[in-house]
């Protein structure tokens, strides 16, 4: 038995890992400021002997003894990380800091979940992980973007300076039960809006793609990542199936029995047009890749969506 430390733990990505940590024997101290997060994403664990909830923000030192860190803490959607930018950029620098000097002290093996945001607007597709990326560091986006390739940075550092164990894992765009209705993800938009009879916003001529990756199979190669002893990374880890948004809000409208109709909005800055992982690494690497299809995935997304629309 480990005792872990997840940061970010209360939030989408952050509970379904508590759960699976939990499950199989752990010791678990949840760690979160809720900016982004929800206690209702844990209120479940609350009670059990072996997780620990504590509301703290990684921006500030803290000490805490843990064999492992999953280092989540970060808003991860567009419309949350961009409203208050500075915020989001010191979180995975000064943040980053605590958390590696942490790691430091303890002697804990630290995974850190960065991003496909780290390719940019790529101009390599399928994107692989030595692949440098595509990024404006002054658009509207460079908050997250940069911020989450100097935290791979840091990773670096600290590894080849003071021999701290990580582990980047690289995450494409994932879904599933326990996302922010009002995150501004594309999923979480279409959903809402087809629950509602509404038109689903698609941007641009709607031919720009992203892959979509169920929240199990996601924290299934967060975890392999973690345990293996062999490599650091990155590692992309999501599904190569990819899907343009016409196709996804077709698929959406669909799943929920919608009589939504499309509407067709500008794209925003910077948005990427293909976004792909290449999964080879973490095929042979961590014998991982991803078992739920779209139609799955959707099916029990939106069952949780209604329930929640219900409650």
């Amino acid at each position: 038995m480990s005792t872990v430390l997840v940061t970010g733990g209360a939030g989408f990505l952050g509970s379904h890992l508590c759960d699976r940590l939990i499950e199989r024997g752990d010791e678990v101290i949840c760690l979160d400021n809720f900016f982004t997060g929800n206690k209702e994403n844990v209120r479940h664990l609350l009670g059990h002997d072996r997780f620990e909830l504590v509301r703290h923000d990684i921006v500030h030192p803290f000490y805490i003894e843990a064999d492992r860190i999953f280092n989540l803490a970060c808003p991860a959607s567009p419309e949350a990380y961009q409203h208050n930018p500075i915020k989001t950029i010191k979180t995975s620098t000064v943040g980053m800091v605590n958390v590696m000097g942490l790691a430091k002290r303890c002697g804990a093996r630290v995974l850190h979940a960065s991003t496909s945001e780290v390719y940019g607007d790529p101009q390599v597709h399928p994107q692989t992980e030595d692949y440098w990326g595509h990024v404006n560091p002054i658009g509207p986006r460079s908050c997250y973007d940069e911020g989450k390739r100097i935290a791979e940075s840091l990773m670096m550092n600290y590894h080849d300076a003071h021999e701290v164990e990580i582990r980047i894992i690289r995450i494409f765009n994932t879904y599933g039960p326990r996302m922010d209705p009002n995150d501004g993800r594309v999923i979480s938009n279409f959903i809402n809006q087809a629950l509602r009879g509404e038109p689903l916003t698609v941007y641009g001529e709607g031919t720009q793609t992203r892959s979509f990756c169920y929240c199990s199979d996601l924290i299934e190669g967060m975890l392999r990542l973690m345990d293996q002893d062999e490599h650091t990374g990155p590692v992309n880890v999501g599904n190569p199936v990819e899907n343009t948004m016409l196709e996804l809000a077709e698929a959406v409208i669909a799943a929920v029995g919608s009589e939504s109709k499309i509407a067709h909005l500008p794209l925003p800055k910077d948005d990427p047009q293909r976004r792909c992982p290449d999964i080879t690494r973490a095929r042979e690497w961590l014998d991982w890749e991803p078992k739920v299809n779209l139609q799955q995935g959707l099916g029990n997304t939106i069952e949780w969506y209604r329930k929640l629309a219900e409650a």
